[in-house]
């Protein structure tokens, strides 16, 4: 499983950077290699300075060893060693009025023994959300259709719960608001009575593989919508809440420090530029007010258009 995990991810980087860069047109994905000192690595790919994406990155890693001291606390065990693998992207546009997007697909299993021989505990987790800056409301739905359809072909109850989840932690709890329009976060999916790990995989995988159907159709929608420098100005003032989140609450950013990942990889997450005003304010009844009211509570995306 670990070694076609593997396959599945590279072949997904190659096919998502292949589709990003077809449709910016100008810029190309910088690949770079890495190799972590206590076990493995991983290929980064970033894009910049494009006609359409200012700044993104489209990573892989394959780590492994044994568990740092923060990391054995929060599985409760004295000792064990691991191994982690995973993709994970963020894409920034240049125009406001395209939404950023995250998405990230993992695989973990943990071990007694130093070999890594017998497998005490595995589990997959992941997901894919949206933030948008100015929001048309399609845009969300589609978005949400897609993880739908691929969650109620692994079981009716899987998409609520999961959409829920993403809602709750995609949540930055300092400032009362939902980072994006949320999407799917799932994480701990171990073997049980009604799932076995190859069912996980397949929903993983599948998950995975819609991404570029939930997030491209936006980008051609929106790529060619006018914008102004308030609008791009009120795009850095956002982006100043996804810095914000992934600094402090986000558990991936942890993970990868704590475990000596590479720095530079980690924080590929974080926009080029931003601003942090002081009790920034937005005009009643603007297309920017609108979208602050559609961050403060869970909407049910779905059945968005029976609530209209």
């Amino acid at each position: 499983m670990k070694e076609r995990f593997i396959q599945f991810i590279y072949d997904l980087q190659d096919e998502i950077c292949t589709t990003l860069e077809g449709l910016d047109g100008k810029a190309q994905f910088r690949h770079d290699d890495w190799e972590r000192e206590g076990g493995g690595g991983g290929h980064t790919r970033v894009i910049e300075k494009g006609d359409l994406f200012e700044k993104g990155g489209v990573n892989v890693s394959t780590v492994y060893g044994e568990l740092p001291e923060l990391i054995r606390q929060r599985f409760d065990v004295e000792q064990g060693w691991f191994w982690a693998g995973g993709i994970s992207l963020v894409i920034h546009p240049q125009s406001p009025m395209v939404p950023t997007v995250h998405a990230n697909f993992r695989y973990f299993e943990l071990y007694d023994d130093q070999n890594m021989s017998e497998i005490r505990d595995q589990w997959f987790g992941g997901g894919a959300d949206l933030t948008p800056y100015y929001l048309w409301d399609e845009d969300a739905v589609h978005f949400h259709r897609v993880f739908k359809e691929v969650c109620d072909r692994h079981g009716d109850g899987l998409y609520p719960r999961f959409k829920k989840e993403c809602d709750e932690y995609f949540y930055n709890t300092h400032r009362g608001e939902a980072r994006g329009i949320g999407g799917l976060f799932f994480d701990y999916l171990r073997p049980s009575e009604n799932y076995s790990a190859e069912d996980w995989y397949a929903f993983t995988t599948d998950a995975g593989k819609v991404f570029l159907d939930s997030y491209v159709p936006i980008v051609k929608r929106r790529r060619d919508e006018p914008y102004n420098d308030k609008q791009r100005y009120f795009q850095e003032i956002r982006r100043g809440r996804y810095v914000e989140f992934n600094l402090i609450h986000d558990r991936g950013t942890l993970f990868g420090l704590k475990t000596d990942g590479r720095t530079e990889s980690i924080l590929m997450s974080l926009p080029p530029r931003v601003r942090w005003d002081y009790d920034f304010q937005v005009e009643e009844n603007s297309r920017e007010a609108y979208l602050l009211k559609r961050l403060k509570n869970p909407i049910d995306w779905i059945g968005f258009e029976d609530q209209k």
